[in-house]
């Protein structure tokens, strides 16, 4: 395209998506690489854009459908997507002219198809302008599951698996609540500093900002402008981005200073980092991770946090890793790989990316690193399983394989064992669960394991 606007950018990240299924940020760092021109206001509206299209793509989709006379699935990819970029704006921001929508949209398509093509793109968008309140959904009462999919849009799958595990009205909220735009939340830096400091700082920097209800180290911001990397206080390690609920899970391992901890899936280091917080720095975190560009990352977050316990390995914990290891650990921290449904407002892009034959094989994949983990913790220890999704085969039948096949390891009902502030959190079984609907915060997962 002649013109890298916006909006063209926006769609070459939903058509690189089309062909590699990825998650969407790594596209938007790349397109900001590449254009180095964009300000903060253009990089915010293209984000906001492939981040809206990903979140209710099946409902565009269902709408295309029922105002176009050619076959749905002989749509191109790149035509789909200029219709459910425009489609999106149309529908959904209020702040954007139909008229601007519907031009671009039509500007878009002239370099990807002849001119019946155009006039395709055109009829579909301008008949939506003008019927919008007469488009159907499924009907409620006769197929819930595809109504609810469509509306909230969700793949059918997932929507009938959540209903057979919490019902239908349970179901609802957790399908909304995964549509809404995250709040941006940090955790508070307190070998540096202290929270209400933070928000102090925050403010001066011309945020607005306020402490989470749960974590004792977390801060809501509002009112940031660009990147948080570009911030000074960022720079100087006052704070990490963190969600709440990731935050709370490193508080229940309760961390000592002194101890060895293993971190089996460390990623970019969040929970690596908060150990090592919490330990005053004092003790030993062995972050593994099997990707060595997340570890060069997580070093650098520790460099800018100033700290010094945590040492990196580049190692799969879906081996065996007795062979690393001549002795154990006073505690460790599974963070597993998982389908991800709890995360769902964050990564849109993730209802899309996985398929029921994935909660399957992950579950498989979770077990065999429990038992890992297992082999690997010291009579006495503890060890936290962790994930970021609602399913029951990720989790709780994950902890019943583990106490099965490890006779040594007992579950710890955490009710007796949390702070007051985190007790709530904490359901009949003994394990921490957050919904995103009821607890405003990422749906996570922990159980909490000792060796006998």
């Amino acid at each position: 395209m002649k013109s890298e606007t916006p909006r063209n950018l926006a769609l070459s990240v939903l058509n690189g998506l089309s062909h590699r299924p990825i998650l969407s940020g790594s596209y938007l760092d790349d397109i900001s690489r590449r254009n180095a021109q964009l300000d903060e206001r253009d990089r915010a509206f293209i984000s906001h854009l492939v981040q809206g299209v990903l979140r209710w793509r099946l409902r565009l989709d269902w709408i295309i459908e029922q105002t176009s006379d050619f076959p749905f699935e002989k749509i191109t990819p790149p035509i789909l997507n200029i219709l459910r970029l425009a489609l999106y704006q149309i529908l959904f921001l209020d702040k954007v002219p139909e008229s601007a929508a519907v031009n671009e949209a039509v500007n878009q398509s002239k370099a990807h198809g002849a001119k019946h093509v155009v006039s395709f793109v055109n009829a579909i968008l301008r008949r939506v302008c003008r019927r919008r309140d007469e488009i159907r959904l499924p009907d409620r009462d006769g197929d819930p599951v595809h109504y609810l999919s469509v509306f909230y849009s969700y793949p059918a799958w997932l929507v009938k698996r959540w209903i057979k595990e919490w019902g239908i009205d349970f179901t609802e909220g957790l399908l909304s609540a995964g549509n809404r735009i995250p709040s941006f939340i940090i955790r508070t830096n307190i070998l540096r500093l202290g929270r209400h400091e933070l928000i102090e700082r925050l403010e001066e920097e011309g945020m607005r900002a306020r402490p989470t209800p749960y974590s004792p180290q977390g801060i809501i911001v509002e009112g940031l402008r660009g990147r948080p990397d570009a911030l000074s206080s960022f720079k100087e390690g006052l704070f990490q981005v963190q969600d709440q609920a990731a935050q709370i899970t490193s508080h229940l391992l309760a961390p000592q200073p002194g101890e060895n901890i293993l971190d089996m899936c460390a990623g970019l280091g969040g929970k690596s980092t908060h150990l090592a917080e919490l330990m005053g720095d004092r003790g030993w975190v062995l972050a593994l991770d099997i990707n060595h560009g997340r570890l060069i990352s997580l070093g650098r977050n520790s460099l800018r946090l100033g700290i010094e316990c945590v040492t990196n390995l580049v190692a799969d914990a879906s081996r065996s890793l007795s062979s690393l290891f001549h002795f154990n650990f006073d505690k460790i921290m599974i963070d597993a790989p998982c389908s991800g449904f709890g995360v769902i407002s964050r990564h849109p892009d993730g209802k899309w990316n996985r398929n029921e034959e994935d909660i399957e094989r992950l579950a498989v994949l979770q077990k065999g690193m429990l038992g890992e983990a297992a082999c690997l913790l010291r009579s006495g220890g503890k060890m936290l399983y962790v994930t970021c999704t609602i399913s029951k085969e990720e989790n709780e039948e994950v902890v019943k394989d583990c106490l099965k096949h490890h006779r040594d390891m007992s579950l710890v009902n955490m009710k007796g064992h949390v702070p007051e502030w985190c007790l709530d959190l904490i359901d009949d079984q003994g394990f921490l669960r957050t919904f995103p609907h009821v607890h405003q915060m990422d749906g996570f997962f922990a159980a909490l394991f000792v060796k006998r």
